[in-house]
């Protein structure tokens, strides 16, 4: 039908003409009617074969349609994926990921939201995320899978003009008479720092709860009192507040999760190759404790 003549077609496919004669009475005995009429010779094709190789275009359309889209997914031109995580990690260290990502795979979708780390573990339990990242220090669920774990310790910020600003390192002696701005009792951070304070026989005057981390820095921005908070989160307001490690130390740990029953699809997993390779390249994000890809 394409080349106008059983010789051009089996010179087409390579083959010999008695070969397509003998496929094409084939095909007609399996359909049922004449494809051809023979006439002096030539092969003229019946108004039937016409419409129905109307049909085996569409057919073969179809066909080059799916190996476009087999190829789009091979070379990742056509993926999506979903990650949440902890305001700490969204400012920089995810951000970075992205870009190496994008950079890298140009055809990745990614959707990212930011959440609380309890929240999150919603959405991986429910299958509404492919990967998420947040701060956790009890045993996960049986529903999840610890990709990797990262430990950083937390920070006292303040204003660049307080006398502690130029410390090596605050205690919670040193902190006594300093007014506090904390983390909301109902985190993790809060309970360390109780701790730290208790062992130390002192009591944290603490002015003001707050969360997440960057609101925290933000009052202390202000001059409301001193912040006790992650290391990365400071960063976002620049020379605006001095940033002093806490002793003894405060973790701050975050985790990279995802749901235990489905496996990471691989934009996926070439997201979690850039995120612990920005972590790498920079130390000041994170001390790597837990790495199941390593």
């Amino acid at each position: 039908m394409r080349h106008g003549s059983i010789t051009a077609a089996a010179n087409a496919l390579n083959v010999s003409q008695p070969a397509v004669s003998r496929l094409i009475a084939d095909l007609e005995r399996a359909v049922g009617f004449p494809l051809l009429l023979r006439l002096g010779g030539k092969a003229q094709p019946t108004p039937e074969a016409h419409e129905f190789f109307q049909e085996v275009e569409r057919m073969f359309y179809g066909f080059d349609r799916l190996a476009k889209v087999a190829g789009q997914i091979k070379d990742m031109r056509r993926a999506s994926f979903r990650v949440a995580s902890m305001p700490m990690v969204s400012f920089e260290i995810l951000p970075r990921a992205m870009k190496r990502l994008a950079d890298l795979s140009p055809g990745i979708s990614i959707t990212h939201d930011v959440h609380t780390s309890p929240r999150i573990v919603d959405l991986l339990a429910s299958h509404q995320i492919d990967l998420g990242i947040g701060q956790s220090y009890s045993a996960p669920a049986a529903n999840l899978d610890v990709l990797a774990a990262f430990r950083t310790d937390c920070v006292c910020v303040m204003l660049p003009d307080n006398p502690l600003a130029s410390r090596a390192a605050l205690s919670p002696q040193d902190l006594k008479d300093e007014p506090l701005i904390a983390l909301t009792y109902r985190t993790v951070t809060w309970s360390f720092m109780a701790q730290r304070f208790a062992e130390a026989g002192i009591a944290p005057k603490v002015v003001a709860e707050t969360q997440p981390s960057y609101s925290a820095c933000g009052l202390a921005a202000l001059g409301l009192g001193v912040a006790i908070v992650d290391p990365i989160s400071p960063g976002i307001f620049g020379d605006a507040l001095r940033a002093v490690p806490f002793e003894p130390k405060i973790p701050f740990n975050f985790q990279v999760l995802k749901p235990a029953d489905v496996p990471l699809s691989r934009a996926g997993t070439r997201f979690l190759e850039e995120f612990l390779a920005t972590i790498e390249e920079r130390p000041d994000y994170g001390q790597t404790i837990h790495n199941i890809s390593a």
